[in-house]
């Protein structure tokens, strides 16, 4: 398979504009990537005085101003959104842009205090339960069918959401994943996609699981994102399908700009 290309961009700063993120979007699409993706945070408590993005804010401004690379976050954590928020909000990316989000998901990290803080869910097992459960709400809601789903966490009392998602069978779920531990490969495995956190060596073993549970690694994303190109022929040669160029977190829109014009190096 061949390598696709992407950039990874924090939307911290003066990234934190949905306006800009489009214009980087915008040159990024036309340097020849073909994906862009966003960090999803609401806070950064250990970053006083630093200015956030909504990453949905932009991703629909990302979808509008481009029409051909794939984009989505990389990661949201589900644990702390309502599904069906997340569902309609999906769709009508994947509307907005002609059938191009990636909906990239995981646990997120609790390492600034970011759910603790705002009285989220903390724990990383109850937050895992809860991106199970979102990702069956979510992709039943995706179906346009009459969902009953009565769960720890979610309900949904016999309600039908329309429209459905352009793309199908459904919108590709990335699912991250940092360790060899059954359980988050065993998530990625029903889904489409990995977002890995881990060495080259480490994803080999990754991926070989994951191909137990699937039964092939036929049509599944591997996106590794890094913040340097040292190690990109061994991802490659390990199993990643997606190498994204991951920009500091305190990019100046000049700086981002620069390096997605040089292109896919």
């Amino acid at each position: 398979m061949v390598l696709r290309h992407g950039v990874y961009l924090p939307p911290f700063g003066e990234l934190a504009d949905p306006r800009v993120l489009a214009e980087i979007a915008v040159e990024a699409e036309t340097a020849g990537f073909d994906g862009v993706f966003v960090w999803d945070h609401v806070a950064r408590p250990h970053d006083e005085g630093l200015a956030v993005g909504d990453a949905w804010i932009g991703l629909a401004a990302i979808a509008a101003a481009t029409s051909r690379v794939v984009f989505g976050p990389r990661v949201t954590p589900l644990s702390r959104r309502r599904p069906q928020d997340v569902a309609r909000e999906t769709v009508a990316l994947d509307l907005l842009s002609n059938g191009r989000l990636a909906l990239g998901v995981g646990l997120g990290s609790e390492a600034t205090g970011e759910f603790s803080r705002l009285g989220e869910v903390s724990a990383p097992r109850d937050r895992a339960q809860r991106l199970d459960e979102a990702l069956t709400v979510i992709t039943e809601l995706w179906s346009g069918e009459v969902v009953h789903h009565d769960g720890p966490a979610y309900r949904v009392d016999g309600l039908q959401f329309l429209p459905r998602p352009l793309q199908r069978p459904r919108i590709p779920i990335w699912v991250a994943a940092q360790s060899v531990h059954r359980a988050p490969l065993r998530r990625a495995a029903r889904y489409d996609g990995l977002c890995p956190e881990a060495s080259p060596d480490e994803l080999v073993d990754m991926l070989a699981i994951i191909a137990e549970y699937r039964g092939d690694l036929k049509d599944f994303a591997v996106a590794v994102a890094a913040s340097t190109d040292r190690d990109r022929a061994a991802y490659e040669k390990a199993g990643a399908t997606w190498w994204l160029a991951e920009l500091p977190m305190l990019c100046t829109k000049a700086a981002a700009i620069t390096r997605v014009r040089r292109g896919p190096d």
